[in-house]
């Protein structure tokens, strides 16, 4: 039998391996690593990745963080695997703030460094300079991880410090920040705005920005990473009375917005973006009273048509797309 191609065995078969088991095959030679390392085996890799049996949920607790994959037939969580902080770390000290392809930007909390890491090759990079880049204060800041047409990762860094404000981007590749114009409205750029962080999707890094969390301005600001320009979309219609929150969602490369609305008794549409304007995908009947503070830390994860509303108080919502329903599902041990 003939041998395959190297491209049939990197393209049809490594893209269906395990994160780890790609890292190895990258010390086979230099071609492999070379086509193990281009954006398109990553994106072909990422998008096999997104499979049922593949979703995996990263937990970082006071001492520990661990691995769980997600079993979605029961709506359960599988064994978990135990990861290994590189760096050094206290109680309370990781904040993760971006990520992308299985790549983190996070920061410890404790000096406010920056920094990339991996957490199935356990590499970091620090991100922080002497002349005060690469360091991130919460409630003022805002970062986007995202890849140039270039493939080459970069860092976006939104900074806000007593009346001085800027906007910054990592080049992975030259290791150094430089600072680049932020051509929209300026007052998007006070402490009275609230900034997400950024979901990369489709060559560009979007942002929910509000003023606050019952009524005023809501936007979504969008980054293309290419051209290095801003520009403001406006925030999908839903109703401005109560609080209003809007979480950005890449799906298989389409952007889509979680937008929850109400005081005490809250409701959850789901919209896709499609150019510049929003279509409401699916509308959810209203839900129990939840607390302000569960709300503000809601992520959410898709997998075999169900999507996982998973707060930082280790309890689940799932929303089911046939039954058109939100019910409770499971807590983290």
């Amino acid at each position: 039998m003939a041998d395959l191609p190297t491209h049939t065995i990197v393209f049809e078969i490594l893209t269906r391996l395990p994160a780890k088991d790609v890292g190895r095959s990258k010390s086979v030679c230099k071609q492999w690593y070379a086509l193990l390392s281009t954006q398109d085996f990553v994106k072909i890799h990422c998008s096999r990745s997104v499979v049922s049996s593949n979703q995996r949920v990263l937990l970082i607790d006071d001492l520990t963080c661990s691995v769980r994959p997600i079993i979605s037939n029961n709506n359960d969580y599988g064994p978990s695997s135990t990861v290994t902080f590189p760096f050094h770390h206290q109680n309370n000290d990781v904040s993760i703030l971006s990520h992308l392809n299985g790549l983190l930007c996070v920061c410890l909390n404790h000096t406010y460094e920056l920094l990339l890491w991996n957490p199935t090759t356990t590499a970091f990079k620090r991100l922080s300079t002497p002349d005060s880049h690469g360091f991130y204060i919460n409630n003022l800041d805002a970062i986007g991880l995202y890849v140039d047409a270039d493939d080459d990762y970069k860092v976006l860094h939104i900074k806000r410090r007593s009346g001085v404000l800027g906007v910054y981007v990592y080049s992975r590749e030259v290791d150094s920040w430089r600072n680049i114009p932020f051509i929209t409205r300026q007052e998007y750029l006070s402490p009275h705005f609230n900034w997400s962080a950024g979901t990369f999707c489709g060559g560009t890094l979007y942002f929910t920005v509000c003023e606050c969390w019952i009524g005023g301005t809501n936007v979504v600001i969008c980054f293309d990473v290419n051209s290095e320009q801003f520009k403001e979309i406006s925030f999908p219609p839903v109703p401005s009375n109560g609080m209003v929150q809007g979480v950005l969602v890449n799906v298989k490369n389409v952007l889509h917005m979680f937008a929850s609305t109400g005081m005490f008794e809250m409701t959850i549409d789901l919209w896709t973006l499609q150019g510049d304007y929003w279509i409401k995908v699916l509308s959810c009947p209203p839900i129990p009273p939840i607390s302000l503070s569960l709300w503000c830390d809601i992520t959410h994860y898709v997998t075999n048509g169900n999507w996982f509303v998973i707060t930082h108080y280790n309890t689940t919502r799932r929303y089911n797309t046939l039954e058109n329903n939100f019910q409770f599902d499971l807590a983290f041990p």
